[in-house]
C-alpha cells in the first residue's frame, strides 16, 4: 500500500529537537533532497569530519587536486551509504546525476562533478558529504509526528554560508524558535 504523504518537505531543512538523542542526529540540521510516497533523503549538514578532508577523499579517488578543492571540508550526511558521496551545490546544475531540489539548490553524486570541484571548476557553493540520512515510507511523517522534528524552508545562506556550529540554532530561529527554550517533553494539544 502506498503512502500518501500531505506536502513534500523537499528543500526544507529538519531541525533536531533538543531531545533528539540519536547520536547520528542529535542536534542536527538535514537538508531534505526527496521526499514522495517511497520515503525521504536528505543530508545533514551541520556535521563535518576531523580527519576526512577534500585531500583525503580525491587521494582515494586517485583524482588530482587543486589546494582549494584538498582544503575543502567533507560532511557527515547521515549514516546511510556512507561510502557513497554526494555533493549539495548551487549553479551550475547539469551534471550526469543531479537532482535539482529548488531553484538554487542540486544534489549531484556522479564523477564528473567530483572531477569538476578536484580541478577547481566546480560549482560554487558546494559541499561534500560522505553518507545520507533515509527514511522509509511514512517513516518521516512518525517521526515528525513525535514531535522529533521541526521544519522550516531551507535557505541558501543558512545552507552553504554560515558556519557549521551555528546552523542548529539559527534554523530554529528562522521560525522564531528559541530551542533553548524547549522542554524535552513532547505533547499534544
Amino acid at each position: 500500500m502506498a503512502h500518501i504523504i500531505q506536502e513534500s518537505l523537499a528543500g526544507q531543512f529538519l531541525i533536531a529537537m533538543p531531545a533528539l538523542n540519536d547520536p547520528n542526529f542529535a542536534l542536527s540540521v538535514t537538508y531534505i533532497c526527496v521526499h514522495n510516497q517511497d520515503g525521504a533523503f536528505g543530508l545533514v549538514i551541520n556535521q563535518s569530519f576531523d580527519s576526512v578532508t577534500g585531500k583525503t577523499l580525491f587521494d582515494q579517488m586517485d583524482m588530482p587536486a587543486v589546494k582549494a578543492a584538498e582544503n575543502q571540508a567533507v560532511h557527515i550526511g547521515g549514516p546511510v551509504h556512507q561510502g557513497y558521496v554526494f555533493v549539495l551545490h548551487g549553479r551550475p546544475m547539469e551534471w550526469k546525476a543531479s537532482l535539482q531540489i529548488s531553484d538554487t539548490v542540486a544534489m549531484s553524486n556522479s564523477m564528473d562533478i567530483l572531477q569538476a570541484i578536484a580541478s577547481g571548476v566546480g560549482p560554487d557553493p558546494c559541499m561534500i558529504f560522505l553518507g545520507c540520512a533515509g527514511w522509509a515510507p511514512g517513516q518521516l511523517e512518525a517521526e515528525l509526528a513525535e514531535n522529533s522534528w521541526l521544519t522550516c524552508p531551507g535557505n541558501d545562506d543558512l545552507l552553504f554560508r554560515t558556519p557549521l556550529e551555528e546552523r542548529w540554532e539559527k534554523a530554529a530561529k528562522s521560525i522564531g524558535v528559541d530551542l533553548n527554550l524547549l522542554s524535552g517533553v513532547a505533547g499534544h494539544a
